[in-house]
């Protein structure tokens, strides 16, 4: 089925045009379907499909200590975290900015340097490496149980080495980025749970200019030899914003992606990193793009979320939380990432707060999806058979506190649980779980 979306600022009759360059190919059409959504209609279906693949509904009944049903009694039920990857870029200003850090700590579990961990801030003179800030950074985080993605070992991009890399001879740059993945590797080994091993290697191609063809697929190879901890992604931009660029279209991704998995030595799975660099986002050709790269059978996580929409800041903040509702409602995506680390002369990529660490309009929207996914609670009667249902997302850690008059008034039951992701056995003709029975005693 050939699938694909496009936004029209018009209404009127549309023609479907295929071609081949073969002419011993013929095109038989069985069924065309053209169909156009309003903004509301694909919003609903962004909801319904978190329904389906990121909550199970859940029946909830309260009983005494003799087992008997109680009804009418209140019950509150506390979601404690985010049970999706949802996280943010940073940078060494969160060493010293206190309320940055504040503001950083207190809603994200999920952290990635903006340019700390690249070989050109970590080795600027050869053989003189200086690991002390992401070492600081990542102390930081550990200290507030955030994860942290690695991002990068390299960069393809020739603009983004060391100065001192370029010149070197195809020998001496393969012994120099042998002496690179081997140190940071081996220092964050066990402590980032993803790298970006050659970051926009369909863009660009340094090491395989001087290296070979087979220079990126090495280095995923040595990646996993020295941390077989982690996971390892391609990172790439323009594969899903609409772009007039196919460079790295849905489909010469996954090329380059089963290239390098094919290549003897990575026989573990890779992950897909989607950078997400938007200006006017296309969600026909977003959500089009995702569905052709699930087919890779692998981990999807959109890795640098941005806007860039000029001063518009109720127009960007719009698009924002368009972009991140399309990414968290499609079901192949672990996890997004924003790129929006705070500098304090505003050049951030995307800014999220101003310099007194007081939202912009974007950060507004990350403060809402943060409590509408996550932190947030809600209160409830039970009926007359003591029971309770709701829908709740897989794998948050609850509490919930019951009360009843027979426990006393000022008194109340507090137990803790999490619910887990439903296999597919599980679900009904709709594709939702089938009801998670919990029973809790008060």
């Amino acid at each position: 089925m050939l699938k694909g979306g496009l936004t029209v600022n018009a209404s009127g009759p549309a023609e479907i045009y295929f071609q081949s360059n073969n002419t011993s190919i013929e095109l038989w059409v069985d069924s065309v379907s053209l169909q156009p959504f309003t903004q509301e209609e694909w919003r609903s279906h962004q909801d319904e499909s978190i329904e389906k693949t990121r909550k199970r509904r859940v029946r909830i009944q309260v009983v005494d200590t003799q087992g008997n049903p109680l009804k009418n009694a209140t019950i509150s039920i506390e979601q404690n975290g985010l049970s999706f990857p949802f996280g943010c870029a940073t940078n060494k200003n969160i060493l010293t900015n206190q309320k940055y850090q504040e503001w950083f700590i207190s809603r994200f579990s999920y952290a990635v340097f903006d340019n700390e961990m690249k070989w050109y801030s970590t080795e600027l003179t050869s053989g003189q490496e200086d690991y002390s800030v992401p070492d600081a950074m990542l102390k930081l985080m550990k200290q507030y149980n955030i994860l942290v993605r690695g991002h990068n070992i390299f960069w393809d991009d020739p603009k983004y080495q060391p100065s001192w890399v370029t010149s070197l001879s195809p020998t001496d740059l393969a012994l120099a980025a042998g002496r690179r993945i081997y140190s940071i590797m081996s220092r964050y080994k066990g402590q980032i749970i993803q790298w970006d091993v050659v970051n926009e290697n369909l863009h660009f191609n340094f090491f395989e200019s001087k290296m070979g063809e087979n220079a990126s697929s090495i280095f995923y190879k040595y990646a996993h030899q020295y941390d077989s901890s982690s996971f390892y992604f391609m990172n790439e931009y323009n594969t899903i914003e609409e772009s007039a660029d196919p460079t790295s279209s849905p489909a010469n991704y996954i090329q380059k992606l089963r290239e390098i998995h094919s290549y003897p030595g990575n026989k573990d799975a890779m992950g897909i990193g989607l950078e997400g660099h938007f200006r006017v986002p296309n969600f026909a050709y977003m959500r089009a793009s995702l569905d052709i790269l699930a087919k890779a059978d692998t981990p999807i996580w959109l890795t640098e979320i941005d806007v860039k929409s000029g001063s518009n800041q109720a127009q960007t903040a719009q698009y924002l939380e368009q972009i991140l509702r399309e990414g968290h409602g499609h079901p192949n995506v672990n996890g997004i990432m924003l790129w929006g680390g705070w500098y304090p002369d505003g050049s951030c990529g995307m800014c999220l707060t101003d310099n007194d660490m007081n939202n912009l309009p974007t950060g507004d929207v990350v403060d809402k999806l943060l409590h509408e996914w996550g932190i947030r609670s809600l209160q409830a009667t039970t009926d007359a058979n003591g029971f309770f249902e709701t829908s709740l997302f897989h794998n948050a850690d609850y509490q919930i506190k019951i009360i009843h008059p027979a426990i006393g008034n000022s008194s109340s039951s507090v137990h803790n649980f999490k619910v887990p992701e439903a296999s597919t056995a599980d679900s009904d003709s709709s594709g939702l779980s089938t009801i998670m029975f919990l029973q809790f005693s008060a």
